[in-house]
């Protein structure tokens, strides 16, 4: 995620150069055309052509940056509830007898949202996830299709071990289920972001219309502009390529982009805040590199 104040011009032009150059060489050709056979064209078919294109492309990036921001949304409940699971374990179990169980689970929970950061950027489970899991912990979530949700359910299976040693009652181990309920949860509305794509539509059309204006556009403005055809022509389908480019960056939250949703910085946020509840010295936060927090 972008954290600079100041907008990155150059990332937007870096994305949309290649379009942008093949229309200045057409607007250069429309503009040598008419400097040696004018002609005219019709100024009111354009006009509405931009209004509804601009109408187009705000709808989509609204559409875009609904699925980004409900992406974050669920990440901060991510981050609420690995807390609350934190500190149920640490205020329920007793000490000392039960504080390896206190520790395996708050441990599980950083493994856990560092699984579920990799499965949402298609990455391999990295070292943040094994280093918090023995291999007898670790193997029997490895071998399942959904990591993050095999670490899951190795935790309700540790609280319900919990309960049958008589170090918390059913109520407690209710209480404690509810919140991995809101992790499950939070957990399904990540994937159906990452594994439901806009409709074709909403991806396709936008760019074609896109596309279509900007070819058009210095054959509607050469009659005005003349020899500065090129320079206008451009920098207003600029604009329009600049909004196309943004919908597109914000569509998928999980990219891994600089775009993305910073699950890496959350997850150490996460990490931070449990190590320190049950004593454990905790890295220092994610700085942003280059002005982009990961």
């Amino acid at each position: 995620m972008i954290v600079t104040s100041v907008p990155r011009a150059k990332q937007i032009f870096f994305e949309v150069w290649k379009p942008l150059t093949v229309l200045f060489v057409w607007d250069v050709i429309v503009t040598i055309i008419y400097m040696r056979f004018p002609f005219r064209a019709p100024s009111l078919p354009l006009t509405l052509f931009g209004s509804v294109l601009a109408l187009f492309l705000g709808f989509r990036v609204n559409s875009a940056y609904d699925r980004w921001w409900e992406a974050r949304t669920l990440w901060g409940a991510m981050i609420n509830a690995s807390r609350n699971i934190a500190r149920a374990a640490r205020n329920f179990l007793p000490e000392p007898e039960a504080r390896d169980m206190v520790r395996t689970i708050v441990l599980r929970q950083i493994a856990y949202v560092n699984a579920l950061r990799c499965q949402l950027r298609k990455q391999k489970v990295d070292d943040e996830v094994l280093k918090y899991l023995s291999a007898d912990e670790a193997h029997p979530s490895l071998e399942r299709t959904n990591v993050a949700n095999g670490l899951l359910d190795g935790t309700g299976r540790r609280i319900e071990i919990a309960r049958r040693n008589g170090w918390i009652d059913t109520i407690q181990q209710t209480q404690m289920e509810a919140v991995l309920v809101d992790i499950a949860n939070a957990q399904g509305g990540m994937e159906r972001i990452k594994n439901t794509p806009l409709p074709n539509q909403y991806r396709f059309l936008p760019t074609l219309f896109t596309h279509i204006f900007s070819v058009l556009l210095p054959i509607g403005l050469v009659e005005t502009l003349g020899y500065a055809t090129p320079l206008g022509s451009t920098v207003a389908s600029l604009m329009f390529l600049a909004v196309l480019a943004i919908g597109e960056d914000l569509v998928d939250p999980f990219a891994n982009t600089v775009h993305d949703v910073p699950l890496t910085g959350m997850c150490r946020t996460i990490e931070i805040d449990l190590l320190q509840s049950i004593g454990d010295k905790a890295p220092d936060p994610m700085q942003p590199v280059k002005g982009v927090l990961w």
